[in-house]
């Protein structure tokens, strides 16, 4: 069983946490031959969410993360809300603290849309970036109404609480299309629908709903110092996903870059094995990354 050595760092206004695992073959980009050290990182979703994949990755220094505001990672700031900015210079921090030289990211969700943001401000600690399904709207045609749509539900998180706001998240997120411009219209979801709670426990620290929900969708990706970092970019998405908020953003994200998506199994969240119950399918989804990692 590989061994995980949890360490944590100070960054401006938090304390983060982050997990090392070491390769068969000791720590990988310190040798000549070696393949670079691998990081997994998402948003809001911490290291945990990341066990199945890394689990495929033995010949590799592995190194997972939990965001500021979420896990282990505790803010110190006081501060509501997070913008990609600050999860960049956290992940470049952490690069560093691991001494692993230029590494490879496999980036999920909102941790694409940060790690989109570590390229464009520090390029040289990253050699290829594979950012999967980074759900800035941005990019999209229905712009106005999606960043509507998610400032709907930060502001329902903050006067209703978790319960309502999840449920138009979840909503959100299976839908096909684009959001029609009276979205307003469209009947509200019922939390009960989702297995959710209605009632308000009065909690706002949530870090999807109340502290990234915002600053994740607003980003917008610099494409010129995108395209003109040395980190080789690869835009993905899931086949299952086609059509959804986070792959039309891909799609977005890969024609300003000026590159082609690049197809991957399941859905969203397709490499799961059964963390947060979900299920995508893990081992197809590692050997197309290591395709991707390859240069394949």
């Amino acid at each position: 069983m590989t061994e995980i050595v949890t360490r944590t760092l100070e960054s401006t206004g938090a304390t983060i946490a982050y997990d090392v695992r070491h390769g068969a073959d000791g720590e990988a980009g310190q040798a000549d031959g070696r393949p670079p050290a691998l990081f997994l990182i998402g948003s809001p979703m911490d290291a945990a969410g990341f066990g199945t994949l890394a689990s495929y990755f033995t010949d590799r220094t592995v190194v997972t993360y939990d965001p500021r505001g979420a896990g282990r990672s505790v803010r110190t700031d006081g501060a509501a809300e997070t913008l990609p900015e600050e999860h960049a210079e956290d992940l470049r921090r952490v690069i560093e603290a691991a001494g692993a030289g230029p590494v490879d990211v496999f980036a999920s969700s909102g941790g694409a849309v940060n790690g989109l943001a570590l390229v464009a401000r520090h390029p040289g600690p990253v050699r290829t970036l594979v950012a999967h399904e980074p759900p800035t709207a941005q990019v999209l045609p229905d712009r106005e109404a999606a960043l509507a749509v998610c400032q709907d539900i930060h502001t329902t998180y903050l006067r209703e609480g978790m319960g309502p706001a999840m449920a138009k998240f979840l909503a959100v997120a299976v839908r096909t299309g684009p959001f029609p411009e009276n979205w307003r219209d469209e009947p509200v979801p019922n939390p009960a629908d989702f297995g959710l709670p209605a009632e308000d426990d009065g909690s706002r620290g949530d870090p999807l709903l109340g502290q990234n929900m915002r600053g994740c969708t607003s980003y917008r990706p610099d494409f010129p110092a995108l395209r003109a970092a040395g980190t080789r970019i690869v835009v993905a998405a899931g086949r299952e996903s086609e059509g959804q908020f986070p792959a039309r953003a891909a799609a977005g994200v890969a024609e300003g870059l000026g590159i082609g998506l690049t197809p991957f199994p399941s859905h969203h969240g397709g490499f799961l094995g059964g963390e947060y119950g979900r299920h995508g399918d893990p081992e197809a989804f590692a050997r197309a990354l290591r395709d991707v990692l390859d240069g394949g």
